[in-house]
């Protein structure tokens, strides 16, 4: 994986003030995970394809590694098949130290990611610990709220959760009450 990175990475144009990659991260984020329902839009898609197939995007990279995980849980799930954790806690770290390199921060979707990455690798406490320091990012994280309660049972995460997220589908899935 990683020699895999350091071929894509030297074709990459990096720039760290070039937020592009890091926007559609947040963007795929707020669309995919903290709204209410799933609003990808055929917008977003061609957005997202067309950064992807443009050879002048720069940190090219980062969104190279994100695709990557994200076809490998979709591929595993429309395979009725478990994803492969070890690939996924490879990916996010790798994903992880870059996107930090480059930015010097990480959106919310990487905390999420990293956190289900490690849970299903069955690194529980440090899937705990990523959530905790995603939600100290991100205090309005509802997928990292969501992953927080389910870890701690905090009452006032579910009184949260339930009082100004109930229609939320992460809330929903859980059956959070």
């Amino acid at each position: 994986m990683a020699s895999i990175l350091q071929k894509i990475k030297s074709q990459s144009k990096i720039d760290t003030q070039d937020k592009t990659v890091y926007d559609l991260m947040d963007e795929f984020y707020q669309k995919n995970l903290q709204a209410d329902n799933d609003e990808m839009t055929p917008e977003f898609t061609h957005k997202l394809q067309r950064a992807v197939s443009d050879s002048n995007t720069k940190n090219i990279h980062l969104l190279y590694l994100f695709l990557m995980y994200q076809q490998h849980i979709s591929q595993a799930v429309a395979e009725g098949k478990s994803p492969n954790p070890v690939f996924q806690i490879e990916t996010m770290h790798l994903l992880e130290s870059e996107t930090k390199e480059v930015y010097g921060k990480l959106p919310a979707i990487i905390y999420i990611f990293k956190a289900e990455a490690l849970d299903s690798g069955s690194k529980k406490e440090e899937a705990q610990m990523t959530v905790a320091s995603g939600l100290k990012e991100y205090p309005d994280s509802v997928p990292l709220k969501v992953y927080s309660y389910l870890n701690t049972k905090d009452e006032n995460l579910r009184k949260d959760l339930t009082q100004n997220h109930p229609n939320h589908w992460m809330v929903q899935q859980f059956g959070i009450k």
